[in-house]
């Protein structure tokens, strides 16, 4: 029973992380049509962001302060190129997905390499809270706490995108004009914005994930994002491109099965599991890669 809630728990928490990885992807695709290869050096630029924010601020703040700090601009930077990203290389090839590819895969080797020239290649060690370096007793099983975190963010983005596409005008705006942009911009519109400000979302969370995995990790390093974003992309298909419904789901999915492989097989074989996973849900839904709305 111990071993069993501390695999539920940990496998939790990893699927949160999945989660908040895949559910900017999800969205951008969902909602735009665009692959975005490039999410990857989102998540970087967020870990980066953080690793850097909390090494400027005074050490007199504690270091909860300061992670605390460094997810709000970590959330802003994500955000911004995001925002620059569509502006700029995603706007003028919406019609056409080759070019988008190569654009975004483009970027994410320039970002990884630019990466590397100005901080190196090899890892550096992150600060962690007290808090989120202890464990928590419950039902026997000694829990990570830093796990419950992750399941408490990733819990409130869902929340909050589900909230924001379903109940705001916003959310009608951007759905409305995945079924029909001609007429969306009939009524006087601009599509285009609002397709930005959803780039711009994708952004905050995958710099959030990039941030929260550096955490989990006890690490930052150019090639982490990249790591990250393969199994963001199992995710995302796994749980049906586009759905961010699927996406939850499918992220606990893949969290508990790498967890659970790890520990009653061999540590290495969740990877396996993983995908495994996604081939056997290829095979009976190929239905997978054609998209669904969130």
């Amino acid at each position: 029973m111990t071993d069993f809630v501390l695999i539920l728990v940990t496998g939790l928490g990893l699927g949160a992380l999945y989660f908040l990885a895949a559910s900017g992807l999800s969205i951008i695709y969902g909602l735009m049509g665009v692959l975005n290869f490039a999410h990857g050096a989102f998540m970087m630029a967020g870990s980066y962001a953080g690793f850097l924010t909390m090494g400027a601020l005074p050490a007199s703040l504690s270091v909860a302060a300061r992670l605390a700090i460094a997810v709000l601009v970590a959330v802003v930077v994500g955000a911004v190129i995001g925002l620059i990203v569509e502006v700029v290389l995603i706007r003028p090839l919406y019609r056409h997905h080759i070019q988008q590819v190569l654009v975004t895969v483009g970027l994410s080797l320039a970002s990884v390499a630019a990466a590397q020239g100005i901080w190196g290649a090899d890892p550096r060690t992150v600060e962690k809270p007290e808090w989120m370096a202890s464990t928590t007793t419950l039902l026997g099983a000694r829990l990570p706490n830093d796990r419950f975190l992750f399941i408490a963010v990733a819990l409130a983005v869902f929340l909050g995108l589900q909230a924001l596409l379903h109940y705001t005008r916003l959310g009608l705006i951007i759905r409305a004009g995945v079924e029909n942009r001609t007429m969306v911009e009939a009524l006087g519109i601009n599509v285009h914005r609002t397709f930005t400000i959803v780039f711009a979302l994708g952004g905050s969370a995958a710099a959030l994930a990039g941030l929260l995995y550096s955490q989990y990790a006890g690490t930052v390093s150019p090639a982490q994002g990249g790591s990250l974003l393969i199994y963001a992309f199992i995710v995302v298909v796994i749980g049906g491109m586009g759905s961010l419904v699927g996406t939850a789901v499918a992220a606990v999915a893949v969290g508990l099965v790498q967890q659970l492989a790890n520990f009653y097989a061999a540590s290495g074989v969740g990877d396996l599991s993983v995908v495994l996973l996604l081939a056997l849900v290829l095979l009976l839904r190929p239905t997978s890669m054609k998209g669904a709305h969130a």
